[in-house]
């Protein structure tokens, strides 16, 4: 079981109070069921990404404010679906069985260094 939350679980984000605790308390219960489902075999983790290069987000957020979050990404570009999908992939197979009750963040490095806007010369 995965559950899918974001870093507004954990940073403070403008008008996204109501998300926000409602992905704390999210990642609350998915450390709680890793507990109580892991006599029955079952994991239980969850993803959190930072902010997903969807047509939704575009709709949310102007273009100018996706530039600054791609500059802000050391891995240099925004989230995509597949990355997030990805990991998720990964805690449903037997390779994650040891993984339980965590929360794996998605945001190309985001949130270790939150300030640091990497040039593009020094992207791979």
């Amino acid at each position: 079981m995965v559950s899918i939350t974001s870093l507004g679980s954990s940073f403070v984000l403008p008008s996204y109070a109501v998300v926000g605790i409602s992905k704390a308390a999210l990642e609350a219960l998915t450390r709680y069921l890793a507990i109580e489902l892991a006599p029955k075999g079952i994991c239980v983790n969850a993803v959190a990404a930072s902010a997903v290069e969807t047509e939704a987000l575009k709709f949310y957020i102007r273009e100018g404010l996706m530039k600054d979050i791609r500059q802000a990404t050391p891995a240099g570009r925004m989230v995509i679906p597949e990355d997030v999908a990805n990991v998720v992939a990964f805690l449903c197979s037997e390779e994650a069985f040891m993984i339980r009750g965590q929360t794996v963040v998605v945001d190309g490095g985001t949130s270790v260094a939150p300030f640091i806007t990497v040039e593009k010369e020094e992207r791979r």
